[in-house]
Formats: C-alpha cells, sequence, structure tokens
C-alpha cells in the first residue's frame, strides 16, 4: 500500500516522513483499522500504520515532550512523543534516543527503527488515523511557510542570510504550538469571511510590498523554496514586519474568535491586541 505525496509532512531531513524513506514513497506493510493479521490470517483492528524502513533514524513531527518510553507485547521497544493534544507512538524500535519527560523540537532524531516502524497516533486516549495526522501537519508546515514563519527546512537560509526579529521571539514556542493547532482554522475562516483582518493591517501589508517594490527588494537572487522572493539581507526589516503583523492577525483571531491568547501576556496587552484587531482608519506604516 501507498500513499501519495500529500498524505505526508515534511520533516527537518528533508522528506515528508518522520524517516527518509528509500524510494519515492515510503511502503506501508499494514494500514489503519480493519486488517489482516500478516503472520495469523486473523481480522483486527489496527490502531496506527507500519511502515518498511529498517533501521532508519526516526525524527520528531513537531516540538513536544516525551511522554512514554518502554516496551510491551504488541509493539516491542516504542517511543511516545505528545505534540500538542496528539499522542503520537513510535513503536518497533532498535533504539531510543530521548527520555520520558524531555522536549524535543521538530527534526530532532529520536529513535533507530527496528525492521519496521509501527506509527500510531491517539487524541485524548481516541485513536485516529495517522495519515490523516501526518497530512495536516504536513498542510500547517506549508501555511506556516505561507506565512513566512520559518520551518526546519528554511532554518538554515534564514540564520545564515536574514535574520528576522518580529517581536514575538520571547513566545515564538507558544505561538508555533497555536498555530500547529488553530491554522487550518484561520484560513477556513478567512476564505469564509467569518473573520476579517483589520483594516489597519490589510492597509499596512499593501503598504509595505509597494515600498518595497520600489526599494527593489525583490528578486535581487535566484529564488528558491526557502525564499521565493529572491530577497537578500537588505530585506531583512521587510520580512521582520511582514512576519510581525501577519502572526499579530493571527493571535488577534484567536483572541476574537476562541478567547485564547499567550499565556504570559498581561490584562493590558490582551486588551491591546483586541483594539487593534477592530476596524480603524487605514493608515501607512512607516
Amino acid at each position: 500500500m501507498n500513499y501519495s505525496k500529500e498524505h505526508l509532512l515534511e520533516s527537518a531531513s528533508g522528506f515528508a516522513m518522520p524517516f527518509e524513506p528509500v524510494g519515492e514513497q515510503p511502503e506501508v506493510s499494514l494500514g489503519y483499522g480493519e486488517q489482516k493479521h500478516p503472520f495469523t490470517g486473523a481480522q483486527f483492528n489496527h490502531d496506527g500504520v507500519d511502515f518498511v524502513c529498517p533501521r532508519l533514524p526516526l525524527y520528531a513531527l513537531a516540538s513536544g515532550t516525551v511522554t512514554g518510553t518502554g516496551n510491551d507485547a504488541v509493539h516491542d521497544d516504542y517511543v511516545i512523543i505528545r505534540y500538542g493534544k496528539y499522542d503520537v507512538k513510535y513503536g518497533h524500535l532498535s533504539s531510543s534516543r530521548v527520555r520520558y519527560g524531555q522536549r524535543v523540537v521538530a527534526g530532532e532524531q529520536v529513535a533507530v527503527s527496528g525492521d519496521f516502524l509501527h506509527l500510531g497516533v491517539s487524541v485524548e486516549g481516541k485513536s485516529i488515523d495517522p495519515m490523516a495526522f501526518l497530512q495536516m501537519v504536513y498542510v500547517n508546515m506549508e501555511t506556516l511557510r505561507a506565512l513566512g514563519v520559518q520551518t526546519a527546512s528554511d532554518a538554515a537560509f534564514l540564520s545564515r542570510e536574514m535574520p528576522v526579529i518580529n517581536g514575538y521571539e520571547k513566545d515564538q514556542d507558544v505561538i508555533l504550538d497555536m498555530m500547529s493547532r488553530y491554522l487550518p482554522q484561520y484560513f477556513q475562516a478567512l476564505m469564509a469571511g467569518s473573520y476579517v483582518p483589520s483594516e489597519r493591517m490589510q492597509q499596512g501589508i499593501r503598504n509595505i510590498f509597494a515600498q518595497s517594490a520600489d526599494s527593489h527588494y525583490f528578486y535581487e537572487e535566484m529564488p528558491t523554496i526557502a525564499n521565493p522572493l529572491g530577497m537578500t539581507q537588505r530585506a531583512a526589516p521587510l520580512v521582520s514586519k511582514v512576519q510581525g503583523m501577519l502572526v499579530s492577525d493571527f493571535l488577534a483571531y484567536m483572541a476574537s474568535q476562541h478567547q485564547v491568547y499567550v499565556p504570559t501576556w498581561s490584562e493590558e496587552q490582551k486588551k491591546s491586541l483586541i483594539a487593534s484587531w477592530r476596524p480603524m482608519v487605514s493608515s501607512s506604516i512607516h
């Protein structure tokens, strides 16, 4: 059984899986749900997906915490990592590189597979299809990239050529966790018109890009996936402003639609965020 690339996430290895597949697509030896046991032939409910990936490094799919390690009769040596509200189990391991309670970041190696990998995903104790989870994370990462938020594969470019300061560095981990959960809803609300960015934000984005085009910030070098507008170090202030405005709008959406705020914020910061979202007279950003 094979899955198309639309179902895959992009890990720090440069591939769209928690391991580096040997071919174009990872081979699945046993799918999710009602399956026939490969050895006994009996029908049973499989709570994960088994991938053919012998002795390959396994990576963290996002930033998270190791909530379980051990050995059981079904999955042999295993590691469980919690990413937001999702518990992801890596089973049938030949070795583990993490310990219980350890924090991990996206792309960090956490284990090595055995003859194959069992990947299981659950939410609040309820099993879900891992392929649906992988697809969700992949879409979230593509969305983050579209918003200008760096992903693991872009980090080298940004750190080497374009250090970006957008005002949210202190709360970056918390905000990225919020984005990993709510970005699809944010974009659905934008497309449906149930959430509309403030006039100030919309006008500000237009002004920034108009000023940047006048300053010839775009296509100064060959565009790449990490740098689609071909910008150089000279454009770092532009990137910082745009990132800051887009993150601010996402946080305004979270506050106005879900009453969710960055935990470390004061009441004054929360009120200021809501006030900035309300429709205002358009103004230029200098």
